[in-house]
């Protein structure tokens, strides 16, 4: 059997009680590793993950925010890999406090790159947002602001430092900063159902999708560079449509009693998300699941080689974006959502409301 590379080795997990983070503990305790800490500011919800992982003794959880340093140093000492998780998400919330999100989403990204420094660790994830691309809000241009960060830390490392690196993926199907938790609420009400544009496009994943990028992102990593996973999209009124299809006989509704309602753009949306931009083309890697944006700058006191397992030498020759990417179809979009258990989780979900 082949041993993981997990094995023997203590992660941090920051944003632990974050939908990602929380699937981040899920998946990472499966690879045996030797210790895993969990870090976040959510004190109730920390609580209640300890209870779920009591029996596993090689876990441990801490109160503990990524704006203060102190803390994540203390906690950072002697771990080998940093997954990076912890951020301020909601578009709309970050436009309205943005020196929130600037405390948290870049003072609380250097913050992990000292403590990571400090501490002598090995490997460190960033996960990042398709709003980081050619961002038009606070909260993509604080997660853009990270990835940067993260890459100028590689650059700029002497001698063994750690691996810096960050991952980009788009909308995470049912976690809290998607739109499906409130387009289940909404149908459990009997709609409306909330448009901005009927135009717009998203990609999308699933949770496990996304934890899967960021895990194997881990070792695959080189150092500096952007992960892109590949992934479909979807119209958002499509999206709606379906759900509003499934979910709504269960509240006692027939599908056509509940409307969709176009309320207008909000600050700083944009029609469609972006992976990969125009700037960052030529410096971009094709892989079989993933794009790899290399760094913009060479790295000061090291040579990097960046090879990767399936690469075959050929580039990107356009933006990647979901205005260019077809969507798929209603009936694509219903298959997918059963084929990953998702129809049923938010029918579960929302029952328990």
């Amino acid at each position: 059997m082949t041993q993981t590379p997990w094995k023997n080795k203590r992660v941090l997990i920051t944003g632990v009680c974050g939908t990602v983070g929380r699937e981040l503990l899920r998946q990472v305790v499966r690879e045996d590793p030797l210790e895993i800490v969990g870090i976040d500011n959510n004190e109730s919800e920390l609580f209640f993950l300890g209870e779920e992982f009591r029996d596993c003794g090689h876990i441990n959880l801490y109160l503990c925010d990524v704006r203060d340093r102190d803390g994540l140093v203390k906690r950072a000492d002697g771990i080998d890999i940093i997954l990076h998780s912890a951020a301020l998400k909601h578009v709309i919330l970050c436009e309205h406090s943005p020196g929130d999100a600037i405390q948290t989403n870049i003072l609380g990204t250097q913050n992990v790159i000292e403590a990571a420094t400090r501490g002598g660790v090995e490997r460190v994830i960033f996960t990042s947002s398709d709003k980081a691309v050619n961002p038009t809000n606070v909260m993509g241009t604080s997660k853009l602001m990270g990835e940067r960060l993260m890459t100028a830390a590689n650059a700029c490392k002497r001698g063994k430092g750690p691996i810096f690196a960050s991952t980009r993926f788009g909308n995470v199907l049912g976690s809290r900063g998607s739109v499906i938790p409130l387009f289940k609420q909404q149908i459990a009400r009997g709609g409306p159902v909330t448009l901005t544009d009927r135009r717009m496009t998203r990609f999308i994943m699933t949770l496990e999708q996304a934890v899967r990028l960021v895990m194997e992102s881990v070792f695959m990593a080189r150092g500096g560079e952007v992960f892109v996973t590949k992934m479909p999209v979807v119209r958002i009124v499509d999206l709606a449509e379906v759900m509003i299809e499934v979910l709504a006989p269960g509240h006692g509704f027939a599908p056509d009693e509940v409307e969709i309602a176009v309320i207008g753009s909000k600050p700083g949306e944009k029609l469609y998300e972006e992976l990969v931009n125009e700037e960052e083309i030529r410096r971009t890697i094709e892989l079989p699941d993933y794009y790899v944006a290399l760094p913009a700058f060479k790295s000061v006191y090291e040579d990097i080689e960046y090879v990767y397992p399936g690469m075959d030498g050929q580039g990107l020759v356009k933006a990647y974006n979901s205005s260019v990417v077809p969507a798929m179809t209603k009936e694509d979009l219903r298959a997918y959502l059963i084929e990953h258990n998702l129809l049923t989780e938010m029918e579960e979900a929302q029952a328990c409301v």
